[in-house]
């Protein structure tokens, strides 16, 4: 999922204006090339639960920096105390995203025993996702876990995403919506738990409604260093690409572009992309 606006603070997520159009742009090539659907727009449905988290957004819906993305405020719905429309959300298809690449790069001959190899002029690039992070090389990390249900259920909207009570809802077709989504920072593992399946299926029924069938239940960890914002920069005798957090199908093809740009020119990242010089400052801070 892609949210342009996010949070309880209602903020643009960092620098959507230059990352989306990137991505979006990169997705629809893919597409072109491959003759398959991987991207699908879809306006975001904020809700507010009550009084005070609406004039929250209310406040900031004439701001330069969100006004842009705003379609217009919407009637709320019954149990809720605003909503407001926005523009440039949408969802990967990962899964068919992945399938398509793989089968791209198999027919290429780049795949060696399965895995792309990351071998290249400037070194080994790791692209290691949280698995990279949490053994420390990276520093500290703050990677979080999550849990995500694929529920099944009648007659619900699935015009738009709807992002409100602490979770968001996403249409994916035929009835089904992925819904989620938890955070855990201590138990960091790929295993569903009661209780986070308790907290989902809240979060279904109060944006969907009480009728559902959970039919999937998963659970994954975001590699984490700063936030949700992605870091890439020398690393030992290579590169690291890594920290995307939540947003990955956000910041990944905008700041693979960049690497590619850096490895090509023998240059630099820009600043506050450079892992280098966050852990510089990181050091410093602490």
């Amino acid at each position: 999922m892609i949210n342009p606006i996010t949070g309880k603070n209602f903020e643009p997520s960092w620098r959507i204006a230059e990352f989306l159009p990137e991505a979006i742009g990169f997705y629809q090539h893919i597409e072109n090339q491959l003759g398959r659907k991987f991207w699908i727009p879809m306006p975001v449905l904020r809700l507010a639960a009550t009084d005070k988290e609406w004039k929250k957004i209310e406040s900031k819906l004439g701001s330069p920096d969100v006004a842009p993305w705003i379609t217009a405020p919407m009637i709320s719905p019954p149990g809720w105390s605003g909503a407001v429309e926005l523009r440039g959300g949408g969802r990967l298809n990962v899964p068919e995203f992945l399938d398509a690449s793989r089968e791209f790069f198999q027919s290429a001959g780049c795949y060696e025993n399965a895995q792309i190899s990351g071998e290249c002029r400037a070194g080994e690039i790791r692209c290691e996702g949280a698995v990279g992070l949490l053994d420390g090389s990276y520093g500290a990390h703050r990677c979080a876990k999550g849990e995500i249900l694929t529920v099944r259920a009648n007659g619900w909207d699935e015009s738009r995403i709807r992002v409100g009570a602490g979770g968001w809802m996403v249409p994916i077709g035929g009835g089904y919506f992925k819904a989620g989504s938890t955070y855990e920072w201590h138990h960091l593992d790929t295993n569903p738990t009661a209780v986070g399946r308790e907290r989902i299926e809240a979060i279904t029924a109060r944006l969907g409604g009480p009728d559902f069938e959970v039919t999937e239940h998963v659970a994954g960890i975001r590699p984490i260093l700063r936030r949700s914002q992605p870091l890439m920069g020398r690393y030992q005798n290579g590169w690291m690409f890594n920290a995307l957090g939540s947003k990955g199908s956000l910041y990944a093809p905008g700041m693979a572009d960049r690497l590619a740009a850096c490895l090509a020119d023998e240059t630099e990242p820009e600043p506050e992309l450079d892992f280098q010089k966050f852990i510089a400052q990181t050091r410093t801070d602490g």
